[in-house]
């Protein structure tokens, strides 16, 4: 039957709960934040058990307001990693996110097999997870990510899945995306019982009994497919970036995968852009290890902002950055250059550089990056991106739109929904049971809350010298090619 959608989003600074009508608005929202840990540098885990916590909190909170709905549909940050036991359902020491670097040495060990993984998959930090907690492989041990673990929890333990967008990039997959790979189990010893069932990003897979009235869970997608439908990007060479705690551009190819492996010249990677009816739909990714952490950085470990919001008046009380650049590299370099040794870099300071031009040169570099992207993606997607769309919390701030606009000169749509992961998740499940017909009626529903025209050109030269400044900082780490 049609009807409204529950959508559980879990991303990687907090867990929403919302409805979603078959009209695309959004509503009964609520939003708790979950933060994860950093308890040394490189290393970020979280409580997978609170994490499933806070995502009932929401949940419930949406039904309870927003009333019966029709189907479950669940997104997520993706690769992070999460281990637990299959008769008591507990976790296994503690979840593992996307960003956590501990497992340098393992990706670098298990390449020398012929495996080329990064860090951030989940590969690595899955057996990583197996050696800590069953060195021998005796125990029963489940293995998901996130919406494999929500799955399981909503569900009373009754399913154990994860669809393909999310199992394209844990590392663990073949080429074609749609089964896991022998080789890869073999030289990281992960036993193939404690996988989850790889099945379609819309679909019924089973009831998410756990919650009121036991609604079927009929969509899944990781974050950044979600989003990419959530914007209404269908046709091959349509694109979107999602500016979150990192930032993701994401461009729709079609059903033949990209002939490059793990990545493109320009330094994009291959992704499964959805599975429907056993139909896989492939595009591209850019990656951007850090953009919304160089704005909590000035709010919180600086002091230069109150709030993550304020960043956008306190940028346009100057109207440039007075000659500062900064290279948002807190975490290394992403796309084109993949430089993990690469670090955060503020150039062509002077007596005169205010906490303003600062603040605004950080949003300038995040926008740069970008840029970056968007060059990279059509490069290596072979489609020209002619119009830029975008969400995530920094596609509410007016200073930063306008300089992505001008940095990649291009118009920038924004989101009517900032989280457009959402809408993806929730089109999804809709699809499953009939709410829309199909994802083109359902994505028809996507209207920009904001269109923002380019400025003048800014200087992408002067932007290529500030990347070389910052690149190789730490030359062990940029040493290592994933």
């Amino acid at each position: 039957m049609s009807g409204p959608i529950l959508v559980v989003d879990i991303g990687t600074s907090s867990v929403r709960g919302s409805i979603v009508a078959a009209d695309g608005t959004v509503a009964h929202e609520h939003r708790r934040a979950t933060l994860p840990d950093s308890p040394m540098d490189g290393l970020v885990e979280f409580d997978a058990r609170a994490l499933a916590d806070a995502a009932f909190e929401v949940a419930g909170a949406a039904l309870s307001t927003g009333g019966p709905v029709a189907a479950v549909g669940i997104a997520n940050q993706r690769a992070s990693t999460v281990v637990w036991d299959r008769a008591t359902g507990e976790p296994v020491g503690p979840a593992l996110g996307w960003q956590d670097l501990r497992t340098i040495g393992a990706c670098l060990a298990v390449r020398e097999q012929g495996y080329r993984i990064a860090p951030n998959a989940s590969a690595t930090k899955l057996s990583h997870l197996l050696d800590e907690h069953d060195p021998d492989r005796s125990r029963d041990l489940c293995f998901g990510t996130v919406d494999t673990w929500i799955a399981w929890v909503l569900s009373g333990g009754a399913l154990h899945v994860t669809d393909a967008t999310n199992a394209g990039v844990t590392g663990l997959t073949s080429a074609a995306g749609d089964a896991w790979d022998p080789g890869v189990l073999a030289a990281l010893r992960i036993p193939a019982g404690c996988l989850p069932a790889i099945v379609d990003s819309s679909g019924v897979v089973g009831a998410a009994s756990a919650l009121d009235g036991s609604p079927p869970i009929a969509g899944m997608a990781g974050d950044q497919q979600a989003s990419l439908l959530g914007q209404g990007c269908i046709e091959p060479g349509v694109a979107k970036i999602t500016f979150g705690t990192g930032g993701m551009l994401d461009m729709v190819l079609g059903p033949a995968r990209p002939d490059f492996h793990p990545r493109g010249r320009a330094g994009c990677f291959p992704i499964v852009a959805r599975r429907v009816a056993g139909a896989t739909t492939w595009g591209i990714e850019a990656v951007m290890l850090s953009a919304g952490t160089n704005i909590e950085w000035l709010r919180d470990d600086l002091g230069l902002l109150a709030t993550a919001e304020a960043s956008h008046e306190v940028a346009a009380s100057v109207p440039d950055s007075g000659g500062a650049w900064y290279v948002p590299a807190l975490l290394g370099l992403g796309t084109p250059q993949w430089d993990y040794g690469a670090r955060g870099t503020l150039l062509g300071i002077t007596r005169g550089t205010t906490a303003a031009h600062v603040v605004r040169a950080v949003l300038e570099g995040i926008a740069h990056r970008g840029a970056d992207l968007v060059e990279a993606a059509a490069a290596d997607g072979g489609h020209p991106i002619d119009v830029l769309r975008i969400d995530g919390g920094m596609a509410a701030n007016p200073t930063f739109v306008q300089a992505l606009a001008d940095a990649t000169q291009r118009r920038v749509e924004v989101s009517p929904v900032l989280e457009a992961t959402t809408l993806g998740a929730a089109f999804l499940a809709g699809l499953a049971i009939g709410t829309w017909g199909s994802l083109v009626e359902a994505a028809s529903t996507w209207r920009p809350a904001l269109v923002v025209e380019p400025g003048p050109p800014t200087d992408r030269a002067r932007w290529a010298q500030a990347i070389e400044r910052a690149a190789g900082w730490i030359p062990e780490l940029s040493a290592f090619d994933f």
